[in-house]
């Protein structure tokens, strides 16, 4: 997982209220067995017409908005089934934060599981962000996980909480692999002791 410590990106704004994992990543690209690849069917249903061509008035299709590396969203962002695939596509299609007022549980927790930084700001601020994002030329906002601070350079700051563990893994670029592998020794020893047929009581975490 990379780390994330700070970044700097600019937006593109997807103000919709209940934007579930069905329309993050249709359930027909799920058959997939890697990681990787998910970025192209994004907000597929949206971004393309029924015959495969480009929707002229969603969002992402806005030149204006090529490259950008921050989403903003409506409330309840996430919501729907349990697919770990949403972020990974959000990941795979470039994004590295998703700004909120609120996120489904089990997609915000599968986010930082996977290194996308889902951030909950006050809905007033939300909906600042997502006009400037639409009405600025090029509008960008750094996102600081040590000072856990949402900052632009036109005077907008504020301040998100996270989880402390969490934040901890994001900062060392730690998954669920890379915090197992910590205890790499102690599951050596295990296994080497299990295939002794030696007793072993307990593993001391």
């Amino acid at each position: 997982m990379i780390k994330f410590t700070e970044h700097t990106g600019t937006l593109t704004p997807l103000y919709r209220a209940n934007i579930d994992t069905d329309q993050i990543i249709p359930k027909q690209f799920l058959k997939r067995i890697e990681r990787t690849g998910y970025g192209a069917f994004l907000f597929y249903d949206w971004r393309f017409n029924s015959d495969g061509s480009p929707n002229p008035d969603f969002v992402m299709n806005d030149s204006r908005f090529d490259g950008s590396s921050i989403l903003i969203a409506g409330a309840n962002f996430g919501c729907g089934s349990s697919r770990e695939h949403a972020p990974w596509s959000l990941l795979d299609h470039g994004f590295r934060v998703v700004i909120a007022p609120s996120f489904a549980d089990i997609f915000y927790n599968n986010s930082l599981k996977n290194g996308l930084l889902p951030v909950a700001l006050a809905e007033q601020e939300v909906a600042e962000l997502a006009d400037r994002a639409d009405t600025e030329p090029v509008y960008k906002l750094t996102i600081d996980l040590i000072d856990q601070t949402v900052s632009d350079d036109c005077g907008f700051l504020s301040n998100f909480d996270i989880d402390a563990f969490r934040k901890h893994c994001l900062l060392n670029g730690l998954d669920d692999i890379a915090l197992t592998l910590e205890h790499e020794e102690k599951i050596t020893n295990y296994e080497r002791n299990t295939a002794n047929g030696e007793r072993f009581s307990y593993l001391h975490y």
